[in-house]
């Protein structure tokens, strides 16, 4: 079976910079402090309204963020905060959301301030580590985020030899819709697998955005792409193949007969509008363990990396 994921006409990217006081001209921060690689496609996107820096005399108050608590306590001391916004078509992906990642860090870096991704709901590093956008894309640096839930409070003590003690996991990425991507939920697993859970679903996740940005410079303006619903995945590097089967997922839903108020992660269009906003990731049919049983058999294979994709122009 093939799932039809709608493509948007446009993405926009968006950054937010929570600051002690704000700059008298944004712009005139941006040029000579961003990434040579990014400076050119930038200060294009600028010009033409494409990327914007809009000032607000307002502190930013982190929705969903998972913050340290040394940032937390820089934003509860902002007066004030920058939002950079590019945006662009699809098939301008993933130069554009560099492009307007390397302006937030330049701005970040000039202000002092704290660097967000609300996508992601995870801060950028801006200064110390990294503080310029790398020149090639991958998915690994600082592009995904994750939203862990565990909704069973009674599950016996953390075994992670004991494949089979709970079923309490549930993980969510966060980010891929930025790619025009669906969002992928791992359900069902032991919350003593959680890191074999997060590298699973990160496996998945290169895989997919690697498949989305062949098809998206392939067919630029296409309306939609068809996704198999079963992905054959050969990781680089260390690993054997695996399968994972893909079914549209309600975000807003409740899964596997339980009952009370589970919070969500919800993305993309509202529950019911017709449109896959999220996809359940799971094993192949015809596989016989349970969920925690095909984590263990795949946990070897988790080592996939994006292939970096060089910069093109954002405008």
């Amino acid at each position: 079976m093939q799932l039809v994921l709608p493509l948007p006409r446009t993405l926009t990217s968006l950054f937010v910079i929570a600051v002690a006081r704000l700059p008298v001209a944004p712009g005139s921060l941006v040029p000579w402090r961003i990434a040579p690689a990014h400076r050119r496609a930038a200060l294009t996107a600028m010009g033409a309204g494409l990327l914007t820096v809009a000032r607000h005399a307002t502190p930013w108050r982190p929705a969903g963020a998972t913050l340290p608590a040394d940032l937390l306590r820089r934003l509860r001391r902002a007066t004030a905060h920058l939002v950079v916004a590019a945006t662009a078509p699809p098939h301008r992906l993933p130069a554009v959301a560099q492009t307007a990642r390397a302006v937030a860090r330049a701005l970040a870096d000039a202000c002092d301030g704290v660097l967000i991704d609300p996508l992601t709901g995870a801060s950028v590093p801006a200064r110390g580590r990294r503080p310029e956008e790398p020149p090639a894309f991958d998915l690994g640096d600082d592009w995904l985020g994750w939203d862990v839930q565990v909704h069973d409070a009674t599950c016996p003590p953390w075994d992670p030899a004991d494949t089979a003690g709970c079923d309490c996991l549930r993980m969510t990425s966060r980010g891929l819709r930025r790619f025009a991507l669906p969002e992928i939920t791992l359900d069902g697993a032991a919350c003593a697998h959680t890191l074999c859970a997060t590298h699973l679903l990160r496996t998945v996740a290169h895989h997919l955005v690697a498949g989305q940005l062949a098809y998206l410079a392939a067919h630029p303006g296409a309306p939609h792409r068809r996704l198999d619903d079963f992905l054959h995945v050969q990781p680089e590097g260390v690993g054997a193949p695996f399968g994972v089967r893909l079914t549209p997922y309600d975000a807003g839903q409740g899964e596997l007969g339980r009952t009370g108020s589970i919070r969500r992660l919800k993305v993309g269009p509202a529950p019911g509008a017709g449109q896959v906003t999220c996809l359940k990731v799971g094993p192949p049919s015809g596989f016989t363990g349970s969920v925690n049983d095909w984590l263990c058999a795949t946990r070897g294979a988790h080592h996939a990396t994006l292939t970096s994709t060089p910069v093109l122009a954002a405008a």
